[in-house]
């Protein structure tokens, strides 16, 4: 799954950082109430998210 973003373009890249921000929202939310039923699920989204912002800042900076 790293090296899945790689290929994306721009547009995508930010498309699927948007898609995991809103998830990770929901995740955060879902954790105050006590509905997560995998509370490891939060690292790992906001992993790829620092992931797609760096591919996203080295795609801008060319």
């Amino acid at each position: 799954m790293k090296d899945s973003f790689k290929e994306l373009t721009l547009a995508e890249l930010d498309a699927k950082r948007n898609e995991f921000s809103e998830k990770y929202f929901k995740l955060r939310f879902d954790m105050v109430m006590g509905h997560v039923e995998n509370p490891l699920e939060k690292r790992v989204l906001r992993r790829k998210i620092a992931r797609l912002n760096t591919l996203i800042h080295a795609k801008s900076a060319r």
